[in-house]
């Protein structure tokens, strides 16, 4: 085996740099056994490896070759299957199991005791021996031959280095020189001694050879340590001189550090004069314009701009620590302060004449120039006060009283002023709106300049129906729904009136936008918040059309307000505070004359208040025609209410046919009239829901007036009215009454053959009372061809009844029943030749329906009508064109 090791290492191992340490023979069990070595080897090179071989002798020659190869650290397990017994059987588990049978049992414990020592060694890996024996895993393996196989302990395996290559060349060499060297080995030694011998005397004599050359060395070295004490004594002198230099040139820096101290002290100290020069020094320019500038022409307002401007950055300037205990510095506040005092006064006063001036200015009122409509433009004063704006925010900034003690001027005296212009102007408009300056005065009470309106509201006219009423005297009823007569307003006046309506409001829109504007640039309300008294809380009112909010015109100070948007709203709440008031007496007066204004003046101020809403949804307009038009919203309900009141208030005469009610032809009028009106408008939900009200109340007043009828057929009335609906609505095709207009052409058409149905029964009576009862005994069970054996309905009876009904007869009966007809219907509808057409129609059908009861109850009797069906078109033609 100790060959079998070495041919192992030298043939297969020392070549790849690796030491073989432990090998076992060894075959596969349960197979035909084909002998192979498993050899345990760590490599001579860092990082150590430790592997399991296995190894097998060629099929070719006498040489081995490595067959497979394992890594002890991917060993997880090795079972010796029995540790009592001697066994030569175990097993190794890898990435598998591995079973082998080792030629002898010694050899198996000694390569597993080889096994436990490299991992312990090596790994410190936790390998499972399983079944192994304590001992063996403790002590060394016993000697003989399972220790030259296992290749010792420890100590061992550490000693042992092999020869390089080249110690091999020398002792090959040296024995070659000795051929003795192997067989007489002592001999070879003793002549190798004898050699170092030889060695060691010529090194002896070498070395004493040298002393010569040692003294000659040694006295040198003492004439080296005579020039070294030479040149220590030069450098000690050099070093006391340049110790004396030293100590001057530490007196001249020293001399040096407190002149550069001195300077920076200087510098800085000069940095600080400069720097209280610079920004804390006001030129005398500035001065005088603070104390005397001319505050009315442009080039004064501007040096005092400048001037006001160059004293804030000096009174705003960041002071270092210390500056403020200067005597100087203090002086300077103290005249910054003054300044400031006498310029903000000087300011103050003048601004405050300003105001107070246009506040007293009486050109610009209405009270001589009536026959206009247009409100005083304020951009001059505007512009010329805009020259003011930048001297406000500075007032702002520095003196806060003053700035709002001139806000509240402004306010005073401005509002006072519009208020003059406003009443003015709407009662220009009331004039207009009313006609000329004498009506109105007479009609509604207008006197003075106030422009307010007396007299009471004409109550309502009660409608009457009358049989012969002419479509003038329709029209007339139509407009007593409107509180006015026919002669008085017609469409030119409601025309007039949306023009003058739509003025005003056209006046008013850029008035308030223009001084909103103003007041935002003048005052300088748009970086800074303020705190101002606060505007009441909105009250909320629900309407048909949704919620609308409405502010009241005298606002409550309860709370502070954070947004400047706010204070704007409250400045022009006071100064416009007549605007709201003025318009809803404008409302009023409109209302009063012509209640279907209401129609034109929502449609106007909705649009007015989507406009400002766009612009500004926070703006005083906003808010201000959005309260307006809360009161405009309720009289345009209140029109539609009045007008469902009147139509359950109608009366109709028991003397005279119905016809068209005049709530049909109302409803159609103003239909026509609010389509008209509301094309493309922005409040078309609220026209729709008025619709839909109104047209219920249309078809339950038209029943409740054809239930009631008493000289008209109700089916005559229910007929011309839901026709005279259906054909409105097909007409103005309006979409939210769809449904409406289904409804109303069921009734009429139902309506209708109703009427036709009932009127047919009267000329062929007797004929429809015999058929009615064949029909009646059919139901009964009776056999069709059995009736002609009933006694009451023979063969005689039948020809008797048919014989009471020749074509004379029936043409004048079908004339009494075209009269009747006639009488019945009214001229507005025409509906005379549909009735007769369908009248027509249903005769047929009734003529058809008793000859095929004849041919089926009575078969081959022969019995026929006394008139044909082409008699029967003759008869109803010539009828029609005779009336």
């Amino acid at each position: 085996m100790t060959a079998i090791k070495h041919a192992l290492q030298r043939d297969i191992f020392t070549p790849n740099d690796e030491r073989l340490l432990g090998i076992v023979n060894v075959c596969k069990a349960g197979k035909k056994k084909k002998n192979c070595f498993l050899c345990a080897t760590v490599t001579t090179e860092r990082p150590i490896l430790v592997k399991v071989v296995k190894v097998k002798k060629s099929d070719k020659g006498d040489f081995y070759k490595q067959q497979q190869t394992w890594e002890l650290r991917d060993l997880t397990e090795v079972d010796a299957k029995d540790a009592s017994k001697e066994n030569p059987e175990f097993d190794l588990h890898f990435e598998k199991v591995y079973r082998w049978v080792a030629s002898s049992a010694a050899e198996k414990n000694s390569f597993i005791s080889c096994i436990w020592k490299l991992n312990q060694r090596y790994l410190r890996k936790k390998v499972e021996f399983v079944n192994v024996s304590s001992q063996l895993l403790e002590e060394s393996v016993p000697s003989g031959e399972s220790q030259s196989v296992a290749g010792g302990d420890e100590d061992a395996l550490d000693d042992y280095q092999e020869l390089s290559t080249r110690e091999e060349q020398d002792i090959e060499s040296m024995m070659e020189m000795c051929e003795y060297a192997v067989s007489n080995a002592e001999g070879f030694a003793e002549q190798l001694s004898r050699e170092l011998q030889v060695l060691d005397g010529a090194n002896i004599q070498s070395i004493m050879a040298s002393e010569k050359q040692v003294n000659i060395l040694m006295q040198l070295l003492d004439e080296a340590l005579g020039e070294v004490d030479t040149i220590e004594g030069k450098l000690s002198s050099y070093e006391e001189m340049l110790q004396s230099v030293k100590e001057q040139m530490d007196q001249i820096s020293q001399s040096n550090r407190l002149i550069q101290i001195s300077n920076t002290n200087n510098v800085k100290l000069l940095d600080e004069i400069q720097f209280l020069v610079n920004y804390m020094d006001l030129s005398k320019g500035h001065i005088r314009a603070l104390q005397e500038g001319d505050l009315t022409s442009p080039k004064g307002i501007e040096a005092c701009i400048n001037a006001s401007e160059a004293l804030s950055q000096c009174m705003n300037v960041a002071l270092r620590p210390g500056h403020e205990k200067l005597m100087a510095v203090t002086q300077q506040h103290l005249l910054f302060a003054e300044l400031r005092d006498t310029f903000a006064r000087r300011l103050t006063n003048h601004l405050n004449n300003v105001f107070v001036h246009q506040g007293h200015d009486q050109s610009s009122t209405l009270s001589q120039h009536t026959a206009e409509l247009n409100l005083p433009k304020h951009s001059p004063l505007h512009r010329d006060l805009l020259r003011y704006s930048k001297l406000m925010e500075w007032l702002k900034n520095t003196h806060r009283e003053k700035y709002e003690g001139l806000s509240r001027t402004y306010v005073d005296y401005m509002s006072r002023l519009y208020e003059r212009e406003i009443k003015d102007f709407f009662e220009v408009a009331k004039i207009k709106m009313a006609g000329t300056t004498k009506e109105a005065k007479g009609k509604f009470g207008l006197h003075g300049s106030s422009g307010k309106l007396t007299g009471s509201t004409s109550s309502l006219n009660k409608l009457t129906v009358q049989g012969s009423n002419s479509r003038r005297s329709q029209s007339s009823s139509l407009l007593d729904m409107g509180n006015m007569s026919a002669s008085d307003l017609d469409v030119a006046d409601r025309t007039k009136f949306d023009k003058i309506f739509e003025q005003v409001l056209s006046e008013l829109e850029p008035l308030c936008l223009a001084e909103q504007d103003f007041i935002s640039k003048f005052f300088k309300l748009q970086q800074h918040l303020a705190v101002m008294p606060p505007l009441a809380q909105p009250e909320t009112e629900e309407t048909d059309g949704g919620t609308l909010s409405r502010i009241p015109p005298q606002a409550e100070h309860r709370q502070s307000l954070s947004s400047e948007k706010d204070v704007v709203r409250l400045m022009m709440n006071k100064i416009f505070q007549s605007i709201e008031t003025e318009l809803n007496s404008l409302i009023a007066l409109g209302d009063k004359i012509d209640s279907f204004n209401s129609l034109y003046m929502l449609v106007k101020m909705s649009h007015h208040v989507w406009t400002a809403e766009n612009v500004d949804p926070g703006s005083y307009l906003s808010t201000t025609l959005g309260n307006v038009l809360v009161t405009v919203k309720r009289n345009f309900d209140k029109c539609i209410s009045a007008q469902i009141r009147q139509m359950e208030e109608v009366k109709i005469s028991k003397k005279s046919k119905v016809g068209i009610l005049l709530f049909v032809t109302g409803f159609e009028e103003f239909a026509e009239l609010a389509e008209t009106i509301f094309r493309n408008a922005e409040r078309r939900g609220d026209l729709d829901k008025a619709y839909v009200k109104l047209i219920r109340a249309v078809f339950v007043n038209v029943e409740k007036v054809a239930n009631e009828s008493q000289k008209t057929p109700r089916d005559v009335v229910m007929m011309e009215n839901f026709h005279h609906i259906f054909s409105t609505l097909s007409r103005l095709k309006i979409s939210c009454l769809e449904a409406e207009r289904r409804e109303a052409k069921h009734k009429y058409t139902d309506h209708l053959q109703s009427y036709v149905i009932n009127s047919l029964g009267q000329p062929l009576e007797k004929l429809n009372h015999f058929f009615e009862g064949v029909e009646a005994r059919v139901a009964q069970g009776v056999r069709e061809e059995e009736v002609s054996y009933q006694l009451a309905f023979n063969k005689q009876e039948l020809r008797k009844v048919i014989k009471e009904y020749p074509g004379k007869e029936v043409k004048k009966g079908l004339d009494n029943l075209y009269k009747k007809v006639d009488k019945h219907l009214c001229e507005e509808e025409s509906l005379l030749q549909v009735v007769w057409h369908s009248m027509q129609d249903e005769f047929i059908r009734q003529y058809k329906h008793f000859e095929d009861l004849i041919g089926r109850c009575y078969p081959g009797s022969g019995i026929t009508m006394e008139f044909t069906i082409q008699d029967m078109l003759e008869y109803f033609s010539s009828i029609a064109q005779s009336h």
